[in-house]
């Protein structure tokens, strides 16, 4: 059995309802589109000019999330490298060596995808601590060194969050309000 349609099609104009004032009058046009002698042509409004963000702090490539995790894992894989042949694996190095990092990821990452800094920055010091991460014995020899590492280190992992999560929120609070200055 087929049923009826119980609502009106819907035409994209309501009941007791005007046209918006934006549209263009259309009084003024002939059937074929040309415009009649005399017709008024509609005001052609521009749009004013988006405001320019303020440059970055420290000028640089600009990266993805994805782009920026990268950045920082693999800086701090060749660090805990470099810190594994020329100081043995000192952890103090090579937490000392994370801040910059840290603040470079903060400072280049884009502003749309400005709030993954302090994300990939903790993942990437557990990344770039394979190498100096003293363990012994296989896998799980490293695992444990892994672990210990990051438990006797973590006042540097989260210093190197903090200062990418402050410097994350300032460069978010300026990006939001220079989005919702007025323009003139």
């Amino acid at each position: 059995m087929e049923q009826r349609r119980t609502r009106p099609p819907n035409d994209g104009a309501r009941r007791g309802s005007r046209k918006p004032a934006h549209l263009p009058p259309q009084a003024g046009r002939r059937p074929g589109g040309e415009r009649r002698p005399g017709a008024r042509r509609p005001e052609r409004r521009e749009r004013p000019a988006r405001p320019v963000p303020p440059g970055p702090l420290l000028p640089g490539p600009r990266l993805t999330g994805l782009g920026s995790g990268l950045f920082c894992a693999v800086v701090m894989f060749l660090l805990g490298c470099l810190d594994a042949l020329l100081f043995g694996g000192a952890l103090t190095v090579y937490g000392v060596l994370f801040l910059p990092v840290c603040v470079l990821t903060a400072l280049w990452v884009r502003a749309g995808d400005v709030l993954t800094a302090p994300v990939v920055v903790p993942i990437a010091f557990a990344v770039g601590l394979l190498p100096v991460a003293d363990g012994s014995g296989g896998l799980l020899g490293r695992l444990m060194g892994l672990f210990t590492g990051l438990a006797t280190q973590a006042g540097w992992l989260y210093g190197g969050t903090l200062v990418a999560g402050v410097i994350v929120l300032v460069r978010r609070v300026r990006w939001v309000r220079g989005r919702r200055r007025p323009t003139v």
